[in-house]
């Protein structure tokens, strides 16, 4: 299969390669693009672990809602969908956990406490817990398979409510994570 994937899409590295050249050029040739100043809460070397583990973990927990959605439509061959599943999830919940503890020890840094109750912050825990609930069912052997995939869905669809959801809630509008 590897090897079919690599002669199918030779562009790939091709493509991959014209675009990182593009903004590589861009941020040597234009570095006053980059010239902002974060506020000082930003400013922080909790900064880049934090948006890094949770971006991972978004894109794992992602795949995990691909493989949800496609075991809706694949009824036949969920039983081989969810062992890929499981593993996505694991691995994307253990660094939405990392995320959520490094959150917490750059805002005990930058704000003076650890938890807030910020809109964010909830549903960051709505998410985790959805996920969590998921790590649950598959380990204790509870429900179909049909609602396991409508559970990462309904995970990821918390997923996109804390990530770019709270932007649109009124209450989230004084929020520390509304940049």
């Amino acid at each position: 299969l590897l090897t079919y994937v690599r002669w199918r899409y030779k562009w790939i590295l091709s493509f991959s390669t014209v675009l990182s050249s593009v903004f590589i050029l861009l941020n040597i040739l234009k570095p006053e693009i980059h010239d902002q100043t974060l506020v000082p809460a930003l400013q922080s070397p909790w900064f880049i672990p934090h948006v890094t583990v949770y971006m991972f973990s978004y894109s794992l927990l992602g795949c995990a809602f691909l493989i949800g959605v496609a075991g809706l439509f694949r009824k036949s061959s969920l039983n081989e969908l969810l062992p890929a599943a499981d593993t996505l999830v694991y691995l994307g919940t253990a660094f939405l956990t990392f995320g959520m503890l490094s959150g917490a020890i750059w805002a005990k840094d930058a704000w003076g406490h650890f938890w807030s109750w910020d809109p964010k912050e909830t549903w960051a825990l709505i998410t985790w817990l959805s996920y969590l609930l998921y790590i649950h069912m598959r380990i204790c052997r509870k429900g179909s398979a049909g609602l396991l995939c409508f559970l990462l869905i309904f995970a990821f669809a918390c997923l996109q409510m804390c990530w770019w959801g709270i932007n649109f809630l009124p209450s989230a509008q004084d929020s520390v994570h509304v940049y």
